[in-house]
């Protein structure tokens, strides 16, 4: 079942509405009366509009519009300022960040979003540095499993392989965040320059897929599992911690998640 948050509250600096999220109605019941649903893409190349990844995010969010009309935002992280997480921990005692950057603001519009789409080239298996940065900016939001509720996916283009590999760690990623993954695209182009325009098609496909699992039309029963161990886990981390941390227990209180 996916989960709608509702704002209260916008004053923290770090996480604007990181206590301004309530548990309130089931996704799929706000889309059947009306409601829209959110799409955000964020794409991790530093190539711009010529960038093969942008072609694959870009597909999926029409994928996502033309199933159900959902409002989608594509985000270039090469055009903002993310600072490196510099292990203070802060975040984890107060909600609050030391750094001062675009970090606030992403993460509130991720957070406004249903569903989150990540795209990076594969750099050395892995993934460039201002989605790492995200990423790693990212510390309390894993604790607290603020991405509870929402649907995710993620592309790669590669120059020659393992395109799967640098899928399968973002997917990682938004599941330990909280995210149920409906799914990957990649595509290595260095050896087949034709294998884009398919893997195109397959990313707005994915789009769609993505829309109808918002809406609940598809299930991830071995994800749901996942996701209550993950968050058992980090209850009881969080409870023994909770001197030092009282932030995120007072988060897992006010979810009534805290045992």
């Amino acid at each position: 079942m996916a989960i709608v948050w509702g704002m209260y509250d916008a004053g923290n600096a770090a996480y604007p509405n990181q206590h301004a999220y309530l548990l309130a109605l089931p996704i799929q019941d706000l889309h059947r009366n009306g409601f829209s649903m959110k799409i955000i893409g964020i794409n991790a190349s530093p190539r711009g509009n010529e960038s093969n990844t942008l072609k694959l995010v870009s597909a999926v969010l029409e994928g996502a519009k033309a199933d159900g009309g959902a409002e989608t935002e594509l985000v270039d992280l090469y055009k903002l300022h993310i600072g490196y997480c510099t292990a203070c921990g802060t975040c984890y005692q107060s909600g609050e960040c030391t750094l001062v950057d675009d970090f606030p603001d992403l993460f509130e519009r991720i957070m406004n979003a249903d569903g989150i789409v990540l795209g990076a080239p594969n750099y050395i298996d892995s993934v460039p540095a201002p989605m790492k940065a995200m990423f790693d900016r990212m510390a309390d939001a894993i604790h607290c499993q603020m991405l509870t509720g929402k649907y995710g996916c993620s592309v790669c283009t590669a120059g020659g392989s393992n395109e799967d590999w640098v899928i399968g760690y973002m997917n990682r990623v938004l599941t330990t965040l909280g995210a149920t993954v409906i799914g990957g695209v990649g595509v290595a182009i260095g050896r087949d320059p034709g294998a884009l325009g398919p893997a195109i098609r397959d990313a707005h496909a994915m789009g769609e897929r993505l829309v109808r699992s918002i809406r609940g039309e598809h299930t991830y029963p071995e994800q749901d599992e996942i996701h209550r161990q993950k968050r058992d886990y980090f209850c009881q981390l969080v409870k023994y911690n909770k001197d030092r941390w009282p932030h995120e227990y007072d988060w897992y209180v006010q979810m009534g998640w805290m045992k």
